[in-house]
């Protein structure tokens, strides 16, 4: 592949997926919507076909949290039919994190088929990925019967420990409950507990970025020195126009995020779900035929101005 710019190819391309909310199946079978009026079978289906298209083979696709709406068995289930083989037909490894929304026990046996333990539903689950060199931490933020997020003291001895050994390519933090403030003061309520605890043990580290869901928006910070990026949830989305002091969950604006992770550098890039109409646009031919150029012609004909050269010339090879 050509190099147009000054960077090279990243060295890993990561999907972040947040909040699917799925439901168990009716009595018939069917896949029950969300308040009666969101099919996120299908939104989840869509953002998949939308990130398979773009050719980008994800290393991993994360999904940090509330991966069904009442923690159900055959939820998980259908999670696993719609993602797993859209994830083998990319080569990506799929990462799951735990949400308010989830039941730890289902988590463990269903969607990492690990024999049932007396203790799974207060067990955290909590769990390392090495994807390339590049270490992927899903860390358990939920308060078993509760919704608002929590860190165990044990919790962040262990998160110290496995930082304590620096990655190849770094360290990303997934977990659902963000530790970032939210303009919308209902969802505060339900915010992550220990922030300051879990700063000291992340400040320093090789900690390069923190994915996270839980507030149904796409939203960007940092904490403890490092970037913090909240994806939108596939379900539904919070109206951040709406009047103050309402919580407003609206039918639109669901996305999901790809990350390119360069040497120094992560970028975070939202990606909106559904059908929209290409107003503009390049053709293979255009890409094939800037590629043949020299990277002087390529500015002179693509940044310049005053270029005469049209894109029907450079796509029909008249350059």
């Amino acid at each position: 592949m050509t190099q147009f710019g000054q960077y090279a190819a990243p060295s890993h391309v990561i999907a972040h997926l947040s909040d699917t909310h799925f439901l168990g199946a009716d009595a018939r079978g069917d896949a029950r919507t969300l308040y009666g009026a969101i099919d996120t079978h299908r939104n989840l289906r869509r953002a998949l076909e939308q990130l398979e298209r773009s050719g980008s083979n994800p290393a991993a696709i994360v999904f940090t949290g509330d991966l069904t709406d009442l923690g159900e068995q055959n939820a998980y289930h259908s999670l696993r039919q719609i993602v797993e083989p859209a994830a083998v037909r990319m080569g990506s490894t799929v990462i799951w994190v735990m949400g308010n929304h989830d039941e730890r026990l289902r988590f463990a046996t269903d969607l990492y088929d690990e024999p049932p333990r007396a203790d799974a539903s207060q067990r955290p689950q909590d769990r390392v990925h090495d994807i390339g060199g590049l270490r992927i931490i899903a860390f358990d933020s939920t308060v078993p019967g509760y919704h608002h997020g929590d860190i165990t003291p044990q919790q962040l001895d262990w998160l110290a420990n496995e930082l304590g050994t620096p990655a190849r390519h770094g360290t990303l933090l997934a977990l659902h409950h963000p530790p970032i403030p939210t303009p919308i003061d209902l969802m505060a309520l339900l915010e992550l507990r220990g922030q300051a605890q879990l700063a000291e043990v992340i400040r320093g580290t090789d900690v390069r970025g923190i994915l996270a869901g839980h507030l149904h928006y796409a939203t960007h910070s940092t904490f403890a020195g490092v970037p913090v990026s909240v994806a939108a949830a596939t379900c539904y989305t919070m109206d951040l126009s709406a009047p103050a002091h309402s919580l407003s969950g609206i039918d639109g604006g669901q996305s999901f995020n790809l990350l390119q992770v360069y040497d120094e550098q992560v970028v975070h890039s939202v990606v909106p779900i559904g059908d929209h109409a290409q107003v503009s646009g390049f053709s293979a031919g255009f890409t094939e035929e800037m590629s043949a150029l020299s990277p002087e012609r390529r500015l002179d004909i693509f940044s310049n101005k005053s270029s005469t050269v049209s894109i029907a010339d450079i796509e029909e090879g008249r350059t």
